[in-house]
């Protein structure tokens, strides 16, 4: 049986992200794009990640072009998010989310949520320190809406 620790991505400088090393944390997995309108959400992600890190959260972004609102590679949207949002959690190389190219770890969250495709940038799995899926939130939520469960998962 998969589970979230089966996964691997690639970091934005070329290093691999072996979600296995997360076992134990609480994991908020976010699809992220640096020209959206919901772009300044990423300072509420970073908020919570250096709020939360030595309690066990982590924030990880993963840019997707799936929505024609990223910037042309992927060490430009983290220069990007780092520049302007101050992100300094950890950011994957460009991925898509849905369709025939999609990364696994998107078919897998989208399977666990038991809903279907991603409808835009900014939607948010929430993943306990068991592995399991918390709550898929909308591009809509703002990371302090969430912070409730994720204080929530962290204590568990």
């Amino acid at each position: 049986m998969t589970t979230i620790y089966d996964f691997k991505e690639k970091e934005m400088n070329g290093g691999d992200i072996d979600l296995k090393d997360y076992q134990g944390k609480v994991l908020l997995i976010v699809n992220t794009a640096s020209k959206c309108g919901l772009a300044p959400q990423l300072e509420g992600l970073e908020a919570l990640y250096k709020q939360y890190k030595d309690d066990g959260l982590v924030v990880l972004g993963l840019p997707s072009n799936q929505f024609k609102q990223e910037l042309a590679d992927g060490q430009d949207a983290s220069e990007y998010c780092q520049i302007h949002y101050g992100v300094t959690f950890p950011m994957t190389e460009r991925v898509q989310v849905n369709g025939d190219d999609e990364d696994p770890l998107f078919t897998y969250l989208k399977a666990e949520s038991g809903h279907g495709r991603i409808k835009w940038n900014y939607t948010k799995f929430l993943i306990g320190r068991d592995g399991q899926l918390i709550h898929r939130y909308a591009p809509t939520t703002k990371p302090e809406k969430i912070e409730p469960a994720i204080k929530e998962a962290l204590q568990a």
